[in-house]
């Protein structure tokens, strides 16, 4: 993807800027292309890009202290480059040297030499652009304000189905900002070429057949936010000699998750007050829905063309926003499934949470709302406390709390 030439403010630079006022070394992880380096470097006064300078990442496997020095905070692009760098790092903040960013797009393997790390680095997750960060959303609707119990109510900007599609394809990356979806369509299947042909070995030094990484990548595209089993993975995967073994498929996913291009949403598990039985299957998703429509070619005319689809992928859009407003208010996004019902989202911080619906279209929000009062029913609120807030997330312009108390909530007005 193309350099961005203008820096775009991210809801991770008011993480990033309280971390850095002491002497810490701060990790952000993410995947390709969401915009570590150009975060990092608005934060660096000094940098080393191991990634692109052969000279500096042949000095460093040398001697990785030559690439510490500089001012601070000095920020080492791809350290998982040479990933002795991590042990000097956590001397040099022994020795008040600090502060020091390191960025990465995949997390090594573990080393029993490499230290944990305990209370020298703080990690930071780095996911692609919200569409409160793409200058979609109005941002009048705060996640946290709404695990405070605010009831909110707002007119936000007009954000038709067909907008959604091309939002959809495009994704949040940084350098398609303003792309159109044909294009970002045609960079993003070079994405996930480069993935399934080169950095999928680099993970783990384990050679893969590109082809079947392809098959994983579009196995896992067709049942996005979903809980789909592993063995209905390898059944997709395998050709005519029949599936693919279970733990082929669990160590592709491992390497993709490792590459931090998927990302599964846990189930919540709160003690009950019904015979309701709980599921614990984690639902699957990538790090945005742009790399899914391009994996199965869905382009915004066959989104529309096909709403059941994209009501998924809706769902994928909004939970990759939900994560980076949850990380903002040191929350978790998980889902609720028992063998009565499900919720889409519950969000979770401490002892504060609150369920979410996502619906494609308003014409679904009396059921939405009929089902989370329902949902509240079987859960022990006396042992997990009342919710902060019910709502249904949808892509209208009107956001307001009904008379039940469940929000109706535009998705192009959520914020952190």
């Amino acid at each position: 993807m193309a350099r961005t030439f203008s820096y775009i403010p991210r809801v991770t630079d008011a993480e990033l800027s309280e971390a850095l006022s002491g002497n810490v070394a701060m990790l952000i992880e993410g995947a390709k292309a969401v915009g570590k380096t150009e975060t990092a470097s608005h934060h660096a006064r000094s940098r080393v890009l191991l990634d692109v300078d052969q000279h500096a990442r042949a000095a460093a496997a040398i001697d990785p202290s030559l690439v510490l020095s500089g001012g601070k905070p000095r920020l080492i692009d791809e350290w998982q480059q040479v990933p002795e760098i991590w042990n000097h790092v956590r001397r040099a903040i022994d020795a008040h040297e600090g502060p020091f960013i390191l960025t990465g797009s995949a997390v090594p393997a573990d080393d029993a030499a490499r230290h944990t790390g305990a209370l020298r680095f703080t990690r930071l997750r780095m996911r692609p652009m919200t569409l409160f960060e793409a200058g979609h959303s109005s941002g009048t609707v705060s996640l946290g304000k709404l695990l405070e119990g605010e009831r909110t109510s707002t007119s936000a900007p007009e954000l038709t189905i067909s907008d959604l599609a091309e939002i959809s394809c495009r994704g949040g990356w940084p350098a398609l900002a303003g792309a159109r979806a044909t294009y970002a369509q045609r960079v993003l299947g070079g994405y996930l070429d480069s993935i399934a042909r080169i950095d999928i070995r680099r993970v783990d030094g384990v050679s893969r057949d590109p082809l079947r990484v392809w098959t994983v990548i579009r196995s896992m595209a067709r049942h996005v936010a979903t809980e789909v089993s592993v063995a209905t993975i390898a059944r997709d995967t395998g050709g005519p000699e029949g599936p693919v073994d279970d733990d082929t498929v669990r160590s592709y996913l491992a390497a993709l998750e490792r590459l931090m291009i998927i990302e599964d949403q846990p189930a919540w598990a709160p003690r009950l007050r019904s015979r309701a039985r709980l599921r614990s299957a984690a639902k699957r998703h990538y790090c945005d829905p742009s790399l899914a429509a391009c994996a199965l070619r869905a382009t915004p005319a066959r989104l529309l063309a096909d709403l059941n689809y994209f009501g998924f992928l809706f769902k994928s859009l909004v939970v990759r926003d939900l994560r980076v407003y949850a990380q903002h208010n040191d929350a978790r996004v998980l889902h609720y499934r028992d063998n009565i019902g499900e919720v889409d989202v519950i969000v979770e911080a401490g002892v504060r949470w609150g369920a979410l619906e996502v619906k494609l279209g308003a014409a679904y929000i009396e059921d939405a709302a009929a089902s989370l009062k329902k949902f509240v029913t079987r859960i022990d609120t006396g042992q997990c406390g009342e919710p902060a807030f019910l709502g249904v997330v949808v892509p209208t312009r009107y956001g307001y709390v009904r008379e039940d108390g469940v929000h109706v909530i535009p998705v192009q007005a959520l914020a952190p």
